[in-house]
């Protein structure tokens, strides 16, 4: 369950077993202070989903942090600017097409993208989306329409510069 969500959000596999590390050092630390308000379940998703968008953030730092290094002319840095596509899942006559959706879909907000994650990667129902995401399932809704309208556009554009 946490490999493959923190998979579907960085669509590499050792990206997402540096994740799934993550969130299981970080169960095994807060493990004191689960209160019980949700399902152990709901909570591992919470810290999955968190520590895959801290992860992201933290690789688009990494890219800005570099790239001003190389305007600087500090060539010591290892170019960090281009995300493999790796993702089990996926047959190698499909990776460019699978490349080009999982490129679209991470340019969605973050919480139209976790919505539309759990929703048709995970196969959550909306209440449960609604627990893990701590919304109501009207906004959850709207969060998925709004990912497939948005996602749909972004696709007919890439589509057309091709």
């Amino acid at each position: 369950m946490v490999f493959n969500l923190s998979l579907n959000y960085v669509q590499n596999v050792e990206d997402a077993e540096e994740i799934t590390q993550d969130v299981f050092v970080a169960v095994h630390q807060a493990l004191g202070t689960f209160g019980n308000r949700s399902s152990l379940s709901t909570w591992i998703y919470r810290i999955t989903i968190n520590k895959s968008l801290d992860h992201i953030k933290a690789k688009k730092r990494k890219k800005r942090f570099g790239f001003i290094l190389s305007i600087f002319g500090d060539d010591t840095t290892p170019p960090n600017d281009v995300q493999h596509f790796n993702h089990p899942g996926v047959q190698l006559e499909q990776k460019e097409a699978m490349a080009n959706i999982f490129a679209c879909i991470n340019a969605l907000p973050a919480n139209q993208k976790t919505a539309l994650l759990l929703s048709k990667t995970e196969q959550k129902s909306q209440a449960e989306i609604a627990e893990i995401m701590d919304i109501s399932v009207k906004a959850v809704e709207s969060l998925i329409q709004r990912a497939k309208t948005n996602l749909a556009v972004k696709l007919k554009m890439s589509e057309g510069m091709r």
